[in-house]
C-alpha cells in the first residue's frame, strides 16, 4: 500500500471542503491587512497634518498675519475643499499627537517622506527623554489612531508607555483601552503586591479589537463613509429605523429629514443619534432614539445629552429648542417619552404635542413592525 501524501494539496486535487477553507483563510487574512492598511493611512495622515501646522507656527513665511486664529483658519479652508476630519479641535490633537511620537518620522517611506516639508531641521525629536517601551513601527501596526487620542491625553510619559505596552499586548479596543485608563490600572498595577496575577486577570477578561476596525469613527469619517452604513446595531433596529423615517415623513406633520447615525462629538467622545429631523411648523430639531429593550433611566439620560448638545451647538435665530423623542421596544411593549431639556414655554410645549404623532400611533407602529419581523 502506497503511503499518503503528506504535502497541501494542489488547487486541482482540492476537496470542496478545502477550497471553502482557503477562501476564508484568504478573506480572513486579507481583510485584516486591509484593517491594518486604513488604521496606518490615517495615522500616518493626522501625524502630517500635526507636523505641518507646528512647522507652519515656526517658520512659516506669514504666520504673523493668522495668529492665534491661525487654526480656525486652517480648519476653514480645509473644510472648503471638504476635507474631513479637520476641525479645530481635531486639528489641535494632531498638533499634540506630532509632538508626543516625533519617532514616527522614521518609519515613513521614501514616497510619504517627500510630503514631509524638509525646510526646517527636525527639532521635536529631543522633545521626548523617555524612548517608547515598543518600537514605533509596532504601535503603528497594533494601534489605531482612535488608541492613540486615548493615550495623548496621558500626560505622563512612563504611564503612557504603560498603557501601550499593555494595550499592544492584550490586543486592547480602544473601548477597553479607555476602560482600563479609567479603571486607574497603571496606579493599580504599581501598588499591586503580585503584579503578574493583577496582569493576567486584568488581561483574561479585557475587549480585544476586530481585525478590521471599519467602525472607527475616525476611520469611516477619513474614508468618506456615512455613519449610517457601519453604525447599525442590528438588522431589525436597522429595518426598524428604515420603516420609522418614512413613517415619520408619511405622517405629513412637517418633519423634514435630515440624518441617520449623525455623529456627535461630545468632549473626546463619539456618539450617534438614531435619526434626526428638523420640524418645520414646531420650527426645531427633533432627535429620535431607537432602543431594542425594556426602558431605562440610562436612555432617557443620553437622549437628553444629545437634546442639549443641538440645543447648544445646533440652534439657530429663531428656532424653538429641540425635542427628544425616545422609543423603547421589548416584545410586543412599547413605551415612547418626550425629552423636554427644561423647555417652559407652555405654548411651545402644547404646539409638539398637537403637532408630533401621539403615543399610541407610535407604539403601533413599533408593535406591528416587531410582530413581523
Amino acid at each position: 500500500m502506497s503511503q499518503i501524501s503528506t504535502q497541501e494539496p494542489s488547487p486541482t486535487t482540492m476537496s470542496f471542503e478545502q477550497t471553502i477553507g482557503a477562501i476564508a483563510s484568504a478573506h480572513q487574512q486579507l481583510t485584516a491587512q486591509a484593517g491594518k492598511a486604513v488604521n496606518l493611512a490615517l495615522t500616518l495622515r493626522n501625524w502630517l497634518i500635526g507636523g505641518y501646522i507646528l512647522e507652519f507656527e515656526q517658520a512659516g513665511s506669514d504666520r504673523a498675519t493668522y495668529g492665534k486664529h491661525l487654526l480656525e483658519s486652517i480648519a476653514e479652508q480645509l473644510a472648503a475643499k471638504e476635507i474631513a476630519g479637520v476641525a479645530v479641535r481635531s486639528l489641535r490633537l494632531y498638533r499634540q499627537f506630532y509632538l508626543a511620537y516625533p519617532q514616527i518620522r522614521q518609519t515613513l517611506s521614501a514616497e510619504l517622506g517627500s510630503l514631509f516639508p524638509d525646510a526646517r531641521k527636525w527639532q521635536t525629536a529631543s522633545a521626548e527623554s523617555v524612548e517608547p517601551t515598543l518600537p514605533i513601527d509596532r504601535l503603528l501596526s497594533s494601534l489605531s489612531f482612535s488608541h492613540f487620542v486615548e493615550l495623548l491625553q496621558i500626560d505622563d510619559r512612563a504611564k503612557r508607555c504603560f498603557y501601550e505596552l499593555e494595550c499592544v499586548r492584550g490586543n486592547w479596543s480602544q473601548r477597553e483601552l479607555k476602560r482600563q485608563i479609567g479603571s486607574l490600572y497603571f496606579e493599580r498595577s504599581a501598588l499591586s503586591l503580585d503584579q503578574s496575577k493583577l496582569s493576567a486577570q486584568t488581561h483574561s477578561t479585557a475587549q480585544t479589537q476586530a481585525a478590521l476596525t471599519i467602525r472607527d469613527p475616525y476611520i469611516f469619517e477619513f474614508l468618506g463613509i456615512k455613519p449610517q452604513e457601519v453604525m447599525g446595531e442590528s438588522a431589525l433596529e436597522d429595518a426598524l429605523l428604515d420603516r420609522l423615517s418614512d413613517f415619520l415623513l408619511e405622517l405629513g406633520h412637517g418633519f423634514c429629514f435630515e440624518a441617520r447615525q449623525k455623529r456627535i462629538l461630545i468632549g473626546d467622545q463619539h456618539f450617534f443619534v438614531d435619526l434626526v429631523f428638523y420640524h418645520r411648523i414646531l420650527r426645531c430639531h427633533v432627535l429620535v432614539e431607537l432602543k431594542l429593550a425594556s426602558f431605562s433611566h440610562e436612555h432617557i439620560g443620553q437622549l437628553n445629552t444629545y437634546v442639549n448638545w443641538y440645543k447648544r451647538h445646533m440652534m439657530e435665530a429663531g428656532d424653538n429648542p429641540p425635542i427628544g423623542l425616545l422609543l423603547c421596544a421589548e416584545k410586543n411593549h412599547a413605551l415612547l417619552d418626550y425629552a423636554l431639556a427644561g423647555m417652559d414655554n407652555q405654548l411651545f410645549v402644547s404646539r409638539y404635542q398637537l403637532e408630533l404623532p401621539s403615543a399610541e400611533t407610535l407604539q403601533r407602529f413599533i408593535e406591528e413592525h416587531l410582530k413581523n419581523a
